[in-house]
């Protein structure tokens, strides 16, 4: 587990990755959403990599996350926001003790995905991603009263590309196979939504391409809602 930035300095905001890939693209939105503010970033690999082989579940996974999550609340900060969708569901359940929130960042997208819905394509480059991303997009139905048809597009070929940093690569894949699934289904999916905060630049140009279909990805969302809730605070 390594950590970006001193905790000399109070932090507001925290984020906990497993991979430090995501940590400019979350440093970009702050800058524009919030610029000042003070974040720290931590990153832990081998919690997706443990997580994918022995189950996001698995009480000692489980066990390490909520201790990732705490650490990165050292900083201060009084939110702290898991950017994994596969160890998402253990991060929001971290005791924080009164002393901090916990987030993960797809639960804004799921939600504004049960909005647009009722048929929602999820689609992942990472098998370990569908069935959390799942559930909780599921979760996001019940608390709105509303029913949902959640259907899978495995990219096949993407997560090694994007291991071998082939970001290029990786996103052209994403891209093309989204683009066929709605050229040739598009009666059947209401949203996209993309299982992995790693995709989020697939969403910025298929929703410019104007496909008629909003295509959903967790970054600004969620960072949008920890904003929101910062803001409030201070109020």
């Amino acid at each position: 587990m390594s950590a970006v930035s001193g905790t000399a300095v109070h932090h507001d905001l925290a984020f906990l990755h497993t991979s430090a890939v995501h940590i400019p693209t979350f440093g970009q939105l702050i800058q524009e959403l919030a610029p000042g503010l003070h974040v720290h970033h931590v990153v832990d690999e081998a919690l997706l990599t443990d997580a994918q082989r022995i189950g996001a579940d698995d009480p000692g996974i489980v066990a390490r996350v909520h201790a990732s999550m705490q650490h990165a609340a050292t900083s201060g900060a009084s939110i702290v926001i898991c950017t994994c969708s596969t160890i998402g569901g253990a991060a929001e359940r971290t005791p924080s003790y009164g002393k901090f929130n916990v987030a993960r960042i797809d639960r804004a997208m799921a939600d504004r995905a049960v909005q647009l819905g009722p048929r929602i394509l999820l689609v992942a480059a990472l098998a370990s991603t569908l069935e959390p991303s799942s559930l909780l997009i599921n979760e996001s139905a019940a608390a709105q009263a509303q029913a949902v048809q959640i259907s899978h597009l495995l990219v096949e070929g993407a997560w090694a590309h994007f291991q071998n940093g082939e970001r290029d690569a990786y996103l052209q894949l994403i891209t093309d196979a989204i683009t066929k699934a709605i050229s040739t289904n598009a009666a059947e999916i209401d949203v996209v939504v993309l299982a992995q905060a790693s995709m989020a630049a697939v969403a910025d140009d298929l929703n410019n391409r104007g496909l008629g279909k909003e295509i959903l990805a967790s970054p600004r969302l969620g960072v949008a809602h920890a904003l929101a809730y910062i803001r409030k605070r201070d109020a």
